[in-house]
């Protein structure tokens, strides 16, 4: 009857065991229907199962919904896979976006300081980590980390290739994308590493923060965890990117400015973390027990 090899028809995807339901799609349309089991052992979609998908229906249905089986979609986590996609697209998508920035500099004449674009938004790199953190624990949270690390020097490797290719002669913008190209590939460089080791502090001290008060006080952990990771994060990027092109003390004036500036976002993180915290237990913990 049904054998060992792919399934070429229909692919059990899992059951609903409330209304004892089996949960199927149509190969070829990728189509998703859903089947009362006692109607699925009558009809010749069975045929197409395989050994094992088989032997889950027939089990599903003598057992009354009562077992498990490698085809629970309650046991799938759909929605808590799909929140942690996302927040490793987010975390992503900023810690580029700090990095291409980078070569814009923004002058505040009001604090007669000289910054980028990413020195606002890159302190939400660490509420995206402590997040991954409280939902998903310190070992996935680090793979994160590792992922968008990855990603980064990929990019940075492409860059760097794209700046040895020939250019279209008489293009004007031959020269000043060579310029911004070689800047953002500065700033990947230091980003990279200074990243990696704040990043790696962060999602361990909000850990360990976490078991010494009991998964207590959030604000507590969110915040000296990205105190730290900030001051760590702002002394390895400035004096990796400007070490021998500026003065020690024009250094430490940046990276005292980024300090203040990372830690005024880092106060406002608590309120959000709190937010998303409240929105996953809804959402993602709730809806997996429907």
């Amino acid at each position: 009857m049904a054998s060992d090899s792919d399934n070429s028809k229909f692919k059990l995807l899992g059951f609903e065991n409330k209304k004892s339901l089996a949960v199927i799609m149509v190969v070829s349309t990728g189509k998703v229907v859903k089947v009362k089991l006692r109607d699925l052992l009558k009809s010749e979609v069975m045929d197409d199962f395989s050994k094992v998908e088989v032997k889950d229906v027939y089990r599903k249905f003598y057992s009354g919904g009562g077992a498990i089986t490698a085809y629970e979609i309650s046991d799938r986590h759909e929605r808590s896979w799909m929140a942690y996609v996302v927040l490793n697209l987010l975390l992503f998508a900023l810690y580029i976006f700090t990095n291409v920035a980078a070569a814009k500099l923004i002058y505040l004449e009001y604090f007669d300081v000289v910054v980028t674009p990413g020195v606002f938004l890159y302190p939400l790199t660490f509420l995206i980590v402590d997040l991954l953190n409280e939902s998903y624990g310190l070992r996935l949270a680090r793979r994160a980390i590792y992922f968008a690390f990855a990603s980064n020097a990929f990019i940075l490797v492409l860059l760097s290739v794209t700046g040895y290719l020939p250019g279209l002669p008489g293009w004007k913008l031959d020269a000043p994308y060579s310029a911004v190209i070689s800047h953002v590939s500065s700033a990947l460089v230091a980003s990279s590493i200074s990243f990696l080791f704040s990043e790696y502090v962060n999602s361990y001290l909000l850990c360990r923060i976490k078991e010494l008060t009991n998964s207590r006080f959030l604000f507590l952990r969110v915040f000296f965890s990205t105190f730290f990771a900030v001051i760590i994060d702002s002394f390895i990027f400035c004096f990796i990117a400007f070490y021998g092109t500026m003065e020690n003390g024009d250094i430490l004036k940046i990276v005292y400015i980024q300090i203040a500036i990372k830690m005024c976002f880092a106060v406002f993180n608590v309120l959000p973390a709190y937010g998303a915290r409240s929105l996953f237990k809804k959402y993602v913990v709730g809806g997996q027990a429907v």
